[in-house]
């Protein structure tokens, strides 16, 4: 009611009077008990909600934390990955739903009329729906990823322009983080190929040079003798490691084959070890590495053949 008198007198602003009864209205309805007790209330109101849907997120992720975890311990086979993705799904869930909630809640504190903005976001959405195309892509190919488990929090995968770790799967964006700490922010709608480096076991290919002049088999005698001690001491290895043999002969070297199959992604660290490992077991018995060789003729000299450096 003070606030439609106030408006009353607007119109008598030109007159000196009128705009002295305008300042005295709106002194009085601001030093009036009314409205310092309304402001109480509805502070009283807003600070609970907050500290309310503060709690509500805190507890609630910490419990459908705790709900996983335990499913993980259960004989049901549960794929940590996938478990892991919904985890971070379900958190936002609860926190955009809290936050929905809680500003309308604190509208409604505020003795704003909460359906009447409704109905008008509702108009509003129809006219702003032809442009939001694409975030309802990139929510629909976000719950799709999710559902057929695509790839997972923690995965190693290449996506688009964008290889690295999954952090962070939403209904909205995929996060990435790169090998060297980048991160990739991408929305779900523009994800087409993808290549998943974490679902399936991993292969090491060793290609090492000998001389040409090495004694092959016993190379290979060495090699896959080594070759079998290497599961009890790596449990990353899925199987004994594969001597392939000679995979190729130019110039002066022979390369050498070796196939490891591991636990994903384990194939880098396994590989170097086997280089290491077989370098010195060659150097130990006798057997030359390969290396660039040079071969130096002297004109002035009447043998047919050259120096060799």
């Amino acid at each position: 009611m003070a606030q439609e008198n106030i408006m009353e007198d607007v119109a008598e602003v030109s007159d000196v009077k009128g705009l002295a009864r305008v300042s005295e209205r709106i002194w009085n309805y601001l030093s009036s008990q009314e409205l310092w007790d309304f402001v109480m209330v509805a502070s009283i109101k807003i600070t609970a909600i907050i500290i309310v849907s503060y709690l509500v997120i805190l507890i609630g992720k910490k419990l459908i934390t705790r709900i996983f975890n335990l499913r993980m311990k259960t004989p049901i086979n549960q794929s940590e990955r996938r478990s892991r993705t919904i985890v971070k799904l379900l958190h936002s869930v609860l926190s955009y739903v809290v936050y929905f909630s809680a500003i309308i809640a604190i509208l409604s504190a505020l003795k704003i009329q909460v359906m009447g903005l409704l109905a008008g976001a509702g108009i509003a959405g129809l006219a702003i729906g032809f442009g939001a195309q694409s975030l309802v892509k990139d929510v629909i190919t976000g719950f799709f990823i999710i559902l057929e488990d695509q790839f997972g929090v923690g995965d190693y995968i290449r996506l688009n322009a964008a290889e690295g770790t999954v952090v962070e799967i939403g209904l909205r964006t995929t996060k990435i983080i790169g090998s060297t700490g980048e991160q990739y922010i991408i929305p779900n709608g523009l994800i087409t190929d993808v290549i998943n480096y974490s679902v399936n076991n991993s292969k090491a290919i060793i290609d090492m040079q000998v001389g040409i002049d090495a004694d092959i088999e016993k190379v290979e005698n060495l090699v896959t003798d080594y070759l079998k001690t290497l599961p009890e001491r790596f449990e990353e290895l899925i199987n004994v490691p594969t001597f392939l043999g000679v995979q190729n002969v130019v110039g002066t070297e022979v390369t050498i084959r070796i196939i490891a199959e591991t636990k994903p992604l384990q194939h880098y660290g396994i590989a170097r070890v086997i280089r290491r490992d077989v370098k010195d077991l060659l150097d130990k018995n006798g057997i030359p590495m390969a290396y660039p060789k040079m071969m130096l003729y002297d004109r002035g000299s009447t043998e047919s053949g050259g120096n060799e450096a």
